[in-house]
């Protein structure tokens, strides 16, 4: 191998660790959001700092229905086109 070509053949190996380095913090931070999101952490604090509970609660079953919805809505549809 030439210089150039040990060059080229180092800086590909730094680009493919960045990337695979880059996207598995994405997927770690969208679960991580997903989760938040269903348990109902993002319901109002209440004056002493806690969280309301009857506000997570509220959340976390209407969002479980949402996901019911779309899982039967998917399956309809499917169903549907396949005559």
């Amino acid at each position: 191998m030439t210089k150039g070509d040990e060059e080229r053949a180092r800086e590909a190996k730094e680009t493919l660790e960045r990337v695979s380095r880059d996207s598995e913090a994405i997927a770690d931070s969208s679960v991580a959001r997903v989760v938040r999101h269903m348990t109902g952490a993002d319901a109002p604090v209440l004056p002493d700092g806690r969280r309301d509970p009857i506000e997570v609660w509220g959340r976390r079953i209407g969002r479980a229905i949402g996901v019911v919805v779309v899982i039967y809505l998917a399956v309809s549809l499917i169903m549907q086109m396949r005559g």
